[in-house]
C-alpha cells in the first residue's frame, strides 16, 4: 500500500508534510509492508466503536486511539485490538493512562 493510499485510508489529506511524516512512520515500523493492509482493515473495523488509527504527533508510529468513555465499549475495543495484534503478529505499546496503543511493527 502506498503512502498516499494509507493516508487516505486513515482520513488524512495527501500533502508533503503528512507524506514525510508517514514515510518516517513506515521506516520506523518493523515489517510495515507485511501489516499495512491489516492496519487499514482494523481502522475501518474500529470506526464503529468510536476508535481509529492516526498518525502520532509525538513519536514516529501509528497509534490506535479509542475515544469512548463507556467501559463496555473500551473493553470491546481493547479485545478487538489484542485479537488483531495476535492474529497478525503485531507488537503494540500501550500508552500509560490513556486508551491509546502505538503500532510498533511485525513481531
Amino acid at each position: 500500500m502506498t503512502l498516499d493510499a494509507m493516508l487516505t485510508q486513515l482520513g488524512y489529506a495527501n500533502n508533503d508534510s503528512l507524506h514525510s511524516q508517514m514515510q518516517r512512520i513506515v521506516d520506523n515500523t518493523r515489517g510495515y509492508d507485511k501489516i499495512a493492509k491489516h492496519i487499514a482493515d482494523l481502522n475501518i473495523a474500529l470506526q464503529t466503536h468510536n476508535a481509529h488509527i492516526a498518525l502520532s504527533n509525538s513519536v514516529d508510529y501509528l497509534k490506535i486511539k479509542c475515544e469512548s468513555t463507556f467501559e463496555k465499549e473500551l473493553q470491546d475495543v481493547k479485545d478487538r485490538i489484542n485479537a488483531w495484534a495476535g492474529k497478525y503478529k503485531v507488537e503494540l505499546q500501550k500508552v500509560d493512562g490513556k486508551n491509546t496503543y502505538y503500532i510498533l511493527g511485525f513481531k
